[in-house]
């Protein structure tokens, strides 16, 4: 296969944005954990800038962020990039689908790896029946409805501005590191059952458990962009749904309107007729492949850009804050 050919399809753009930026999610990885290795040795080791990116690992706190700014129009100063980026994915889903999932997210990267990987070895992935699909599914929105309700319902913006006061918040990058480096008995045990049934399972997490997919998978049912199948070109032979990660009947779609959708554009670039595409309402044609990316990472560069510009971006908090709480981070269990 060209060169030329390569540039036409639309998984081939996916796959370069999805490992570009999973290599620079372990950039900032590694850049934080030195960051924080020259508070704990006291100054021992060599100080790097702290990247303010790591925030986006902090989901919940940036919900109660988000409850906080709605409720006093005030960006929490600690860790405002958390709150920048639960915008900026929020907006990806409002105008391009729940494409943070599949083009983004480092976990989905990372599932997505697991079962292709897990086909190659067992030479088929396991398809869940539909009786069992279904429960398992709602899962991810019974937790979304879990978060939502002790955080945007039930907790009180007087006890947000505590939380968000706390230590502990101060300190949750550090802690969000620490299970990654530290991970317990249990955090392995979970990863580990979670891993094995990637293997098999397509995209196990993202479908049935990951509460933040289903936030952005609701919101993004009212994206303007929409697959939509040519029905006079399409000759049903099945190959769009049997590829599609989130499993849709997409042959027997004209349009695919799904919140499980996540702009993957896997359907299109499986289709031997080309008789499925991204469109935009007005006009209804088929848009070029290179449209649907370039839209993505604008609207993340577009959001983390205002962010910068806006000066909601980078932390408050000092060195000296830092030097005093991270030799004792793991004093603070909630």
């Amino acid at each position: 296969m060209n060169l030329g050919s390569l540039v036409r399809r639309p998984v081939s753009w996916r796959l370069l944005v999805q490992w570009l930026f999973f290599a620079w999610i372990l950039f900032i990885g590694l850049r934080f954990g030195l960051f924080v290795r020259h508070f704990e040795t006291a100054g021992a080791a060599p100080l790097v800038s702290r990247p303010p990116g790591v925030e986006g690992f902090l989901p919940i706190g940036a919900l109660a962020s988000l409850k906080y700014w709605l409720a006093t129009g005030t960006f929490n100063a600690w860790h405002p990039a958390a709150l920048v980026l639960l915008l900026t994915f929020l907006a990806m889903s409002l105008l391009a689908k729940k494409s943070f999932c599949s083009w983004l997210c480092p976990v989905g990267t990372l599932s997505e790896a697991a079962w292709k990987w897990g086909r190659r070895l067992f030479g088929r992935n396991v398809s869940i029946p539909r009786w069992l699909d279904l429960p398992l599914r709602s899962l991810k929105y019974l937790l979304l409805a879990f978060f939502v309700k002790i955080i945007l319902i039930d907790m009180p913006t007087e006890g947000i501005r505590a939380f968000l006061a706390t230590p502990y918040w101060a300190i949750s990058d550090v802690k969000m590191l620490h299970f990654f480096t530290r991970p317990s008995a249990t955090a392995l045990t979970v990863v580990g059952v979670l891993t094995l049934l990637s293997l098999p399972v397509r995209n196990f997490w993202c479908r049935y458990l990951c509460p933040y997919g289903a936030l952005l998978g609701l919101v993004s049912c009212l994206s303007p962009f929409t697959i939509r199948r040519n029905a006079g070109a399409c000759t049903r032979c099945g190959a769009c749904s049997r590829a599609c990660p989130a499993q849709l009947p997409v042959d027997r779609k004209a349009a695919v309107r799904s919140a499980e959708c996540t702009g993957c554009l896997t359907c299109s670039d499986t289709c031997p007729e080309r008789a499925l595409a991204m469109t935009l309402p007005f006009p209804r044609r088929p848009l070029p492949a290179w449209v649907f990316p370039v839209t993505v990472v604008a609207l993340f560069a577009v959001g983390v850009g205002t962010g910068m510009a806006t000066g909601h971006w980078q932390t408050s908090l000092t060195h000296d804050d830092y030097r005093q709480l991270i030799p004792l981070a793991e004093q603070f269990s909630h």
